[in-house]
């Protein structure tokens, strides 16, 4: 289990991070639903709740949740543990971040995306990987400023598979 991790400086309200739980699902649903609806999807908080509740309780994925000084939800990070074939090493890949639009700059992007690093690190992972949206800028220089560098040798593409 990893320890919780707290950051705060004098320009950054103290914001506490911690790994999540399966009982920590009804906390995250609203966070993780606004994350969805910002990259265009329709609002499902219901859907949201299932979908986190389904990670934790399976062991899929770390959520690490952060907490402002009072105790309340204001964003999160949703790892996934996966492999790198040509290091041939384990690796997590960033896939969630998200900060309540209240909460942005007080520090919680960065304690998050710090508190992943560690924990990537006490999980014994050689790396980690993330996307975001060409759009996104204002993370691109959070992720820039933690030492995160733009991958411009691979291309990524995708595609959906009719179930």
């Amino acid at each position: 289990m990893l320890a919780p991790y707290s950051h705060s400086n004098a320009f950054m309200t103290a914001v506490h991070i911690r790994p999540a739980a399966p009982a920590d699902a009804d906390t995250i649903a609203p966070l993780f639903d606004a994350y969805r609806q910002f990259y265009e999807q329709a609002p499902d908080l219901a859907g949201a709740r299932t979908f986190i509740a389904q990670r934790l309780e399976r062991g899929e994925s770390v959520v690490l949740l952060a907490l402002d000084a009072s105790g309340a939800a204001i964003g999160f990070c949703q790892l996934y543990p996966t492999f790198c074939s040509v290091e041939a090493a384990p690796i997590y890949t960033l896939y969630d971040l998200f900060v309540a639009p209240a909460a942005r700059k007080t520090g919680a992007g960065r304690s998050l995306l710090m508190a992943a690093e560690a924990t990537a690190r006490a999980h014994g992972k050689v790396r980690m990987d993330l996307t975001t949206a060409h759009t996104n800028t204002t993370a691109q220089s959070l992720y820039e400023s933690l030492g995160w560098t733009l991958d411009t040798v691979f291309r990524a593409y995708n595609k959906r598979v009719a179930a």
